[in-house]
């Protein structure tokens, strides 16, 4: 189904949050729209850039679209963390339906100045553009400091700026595999008291459910998911190897990582939906 409408944006304003989700090729692709399906939800299939650079722009767009069209519900394709001008370029011009420019190693006078260039541009052919403010650190890379998003700078952006979504920096943590991130909620409601944008959190695979329940209630349009689904498949092949050690048949070891890749999104997407009758009796991450 076509993502012509602005899914995320409505998503803040009803209390629900549209997943996005790191895809790397069409299994974890379909897995993903399946479990979107199945829970009613629109949903936002994500290249990160690891992904782009095992296969070109063009080729991603072709077989996401493709795949989103067929759809029972709006499938979104976005490129996610990205600082290359002309590969964002090359994402709207091959179908992307929202693209990021990722300026926030930059001074905040440069970033909001290119990320209203790369709104402009991305607006006159229809696709939706994220903007970022703050600094969410890596884990794997061993990255510890947290810079949040300064909520002046987020008054600045939504000011100066027709930025659609913003990431924003709240003491979420990329690539964690549990949920010990600690959100700073002080931060983010500073945020939102100056900044009507819809926003966009990242490394949610490190975010506890309390704290996920919590953020939905927020103005949060969007939350990213990569490390849990890739945790949740490399663990599922790893059993199938050690159970069937002399197959060789890729698809018959991929039907079961497959699986639970799909019974994963689907537990998240129904979250982020769904209202939970006790917020506090799981902690879970999600």
């Amino acid at each position: 189904m076509r993502w012509n409408r602005n899914y995320v944006k409505e998503a803040a304003e009803s209390g629900t949050v549209v997943p996005g989700f790191n895809v790397f090729g069409y299994e974890d692709a379909q897995a993903v729209i399946r479990a979107a399906e199945k829970a009613g939800s629109p949903v936002i299939l994500m290249i990160n850039k690891g992904a782009r650079e095992a296969m070109d722009i063009q080729s991603w767009a072709r077989l996401l679209i493709s795949l989103g069209q067929r759809a029972e519900v709006p499938v979104g394709v976005h490129l996610d963390h990205c600082s290359d001008l002309n590969l964002i370029r090359q994402a709207v011009e091959n179908g992307f339906t929202s693209v990021m420019y990722d300026g926030s190693m930059l001074p905040f006078e440069e970033n909001w100045k290119i990320t209203q260039k790369m709104a402009e541009y991305a607006h006159a052919r229809g696709v939706f553009l994220e903007g970022e403010l703050g600094r969410v650190p890596y884990s794997d890379l061993g990255q510890r400091e947290i810079r949040y998003t300064s909520p002046k700078e987020a008054a600045g952006m939504f000011e100066k700026t027709d930025v659609d979504w913003l990431a924003v920096s709240v003491g979420n943590v990329h690539r964690l595999a549990e949920g010990t991130a600690a959100i700073n909620f002080s931060v983010l409601e500073k945020i939102q008291k100056v900044c009507r944008l819809p926003l966009v959190i990242h490394g949610s695979s490190g975010i506890s459910e309390k704290d996920a329940a919590k953020l939905k209630k927020e103005k949060i349009g969007k939350m990213n998911f990569g490390t849990i689904l890739r945790k949740t498949f490399t663990d599922a092949l790893r059993q199938e190897m050690k159970r069937y050690p002399e197959e060789f048949d890729r698809l018959k070891l991929f039907e079961y990582p497959v699986k639970r890749i799909e019974q994963e999104a689907y537990q998240i997407i129904s979250k982020l939906q769904k209202e939970e009758k006790d917020e506090d009796s799981a902690e879970r991450a999600i």
